[in-house]
């Protein structure tokens, strides 16, 4: 191959990705082992044999049409976790040419197994996001050899389309993003604030304006410098990392911020990274044939991304094939303007009358004096979910109430999804699911101990006994 096929100059932008991808894929596994079981497992809220009975491979590649049961789940997912680990300390980059790409490939192999078959609860972006990632990392080679340009292209070209879809996605969608006042609201009725959303929602409405300035700047003008000459590629990445850091610190996002930091390390060359990069050599004719057919297929799979974006009907966040590749992405085309919270609620009282106690939520907001927590990169599906059923009851038609069974059966592994169970010894007798309007405390109600102020609005299920519920 011409000189034109490598790329010496970005190896140590194709280690820091390498390095961040595994780290990604190893939240990615512990959540699976932490989370999987009690949300789709053999007893789960969406049991998988249930979901494979309806669904063919082809709608659903997975290794799990092969066999389905929560031990073999759980072999798939500590696999993840080991190899994963294994590149995140580097010992995969010491591996031969073949043998790195086999790791990476089994990789995300068995993290699509997951994703095909975790229905709902993998629905969001950034699952796709770090599978079309994950896909061309198999490709960088190891850290002997030289990067290949075209994989590192397309990184950056992934990273743009993130980038510049979100943005148009936001200019297309919501008034607020075109007024400035997307972020009056947004970081109060976000899905899961951090600890300091507070404080970036109780910023001048002046300052909000220049945030949501910078973001459409972001998205829309810095992507186009990705593919400029040096060091305008480099100025690039690094605006992206700084915004991609904001808004880390402003909100909760699982991984999808991290993802798209390490996309922009793509960008970097050796002028800005500047630690030694060791001699490295070329690696086989047959991975230089097979990285120009990758790139030939993921450019022929971006035209329905593209295809999307300077189409008048824009969607987000949607995958055109199975196997997650050449996906469109987005977030927040439509803001919320007023927070609404579902609140679980059990009591031992038969008549309903008294006792009432709640369930809380690691990660969403519950007790109006908890002060809300860091989780992301990690993330919290059953937390999220419960954050769309507040705004529509009809997201947990499927689901909410195998919750609200496994409350009342006490059952373990559902419940250690919840930050409290208010009923250690023996199961409530009923239940019920409260509607809350919740809104950040000033700084008087703040100085009292509330980081929240909570009204209520409705009963979303009335108390009910586990007689009362249909069974799964």
């Amino acid at each position: 191959m011409g000189a034109w096929f490598w790329a010496p100059e970005y190896w140590q932008a194709r280690a820091v990705v390498s390095h961040l991808l595994a780290a990604v894929y190893l939240l990615g596994f512990a959540s699976a082992v932490h989370q999987f079981r009690p949300l789709a497992g053999e007893h789960g809220l969406t049991p998988v044999p249930r979901f494979l009975s309806a669904v063919g491979f082809r709608r659903a590649p997975s290794l799990f049409h092969l066999h389905y049961s929560d031990r073999f789940f759980g072999v798939v997912a500590w696999t993840g976790t080991v190899l994963s680990g294994a590149a995140l300390v580097g010992l995969v980059g010491l591996l031969p040419v073949w043998a790195w790409m086999l790791v990476w490939a089994v990789l995300w192999a068995l993290y699509l197994s997951i994703v095909n078959v975790g229905q709902i609860w993998y629905g969001f972006g950034w699952e796709s996001l770090l599978l079309e990632a994950g896909f061309l990392a198999i490709f960088l080679g190891p850290a002997h050899t030289t990067p290949p340009a075209p994989i590192m292209w397309l990184l950056c070209w992934l990273l743009f389309r993130v980038e510049f879809g979100a943005g148009l996605i936001k200019m297309r969608g919501d008034p607020c993003w075109r007024d400035l006042t997307a972020l009056h609201y947004h970081h109060e009725t976000q899905p899961m604030p951090g600890p300091l959303s507070r404080r970036f929602h109780h910023l001048s409405p002046r300052l909000h304006k220049v945030e949501v300035v910078a973001n459409h700047a972001s998205q829309l003008i810095v992507p186009f410098a990705l593919f400029a000459p040096q060091p305008g590629a480099d100025v690039a990445a690094v605006l992206i990392v700084i915004t991609q850091g904001w808004l880390m610190l402003s909100g909760n996002f699982a991984w999808l911020n991290l993802v798209t930091i390490t996309l922009a390390f793509a960008a970097m060359d050796g002028g800005l990274l500047r630690w030694p990069a060791p001699p490295t050599t070329d690696s086989p004719l047959w991975h230089q044939i097979v990285v120009l057919a990758v790139t030939a297929g993921m450019l022929a799979l971006s035209y329905q991304p593209v295809r999307n974006m300077i189409g008048p009907h824009q969607v987000m966040n949607r995958s055109f094939n199975k196997l997650h590749l050449g996906n469109t992405y987005g977030a927040f085309g439509s803001v919320t303007r007023t927070r609404y919270e579902v609140v679980l609620e059990g009591t031992s009282d038969r008549t309903g009358e008294s006792g009432w106690q709640e369930y809380e939520f690691p990660g969403k907001p519950g007790d109006p004096r908890r002060r809300p927590r860091q989780f992301a990169p990690y993330h919290l599906r059953l937390d999220w979910l419960m954050w769309f059923v507040a705004i529509s009851p009809g997201y947990g038609r499927s689901w909410l109430p195998g919750l609200l069974r496994a409350m009342l059966r006490n059952d373990r592994h559902a419940l250690k999804l919840l930050r409290h169970n208010p009923f250690p010894d023996e199961p409530p007798a009923l239940v019920r699911a409260r509607l809350f309007r919740y809104r950040f405390a000033n700084r008087q109600e703040r100085r009292e101990g509330a980081w929240w102020v909570r009204t209520p609005v409705s009963e979303l299920v009335p108390a009910v006994s586990l007689d009362e519920l249909t069974p799964a």
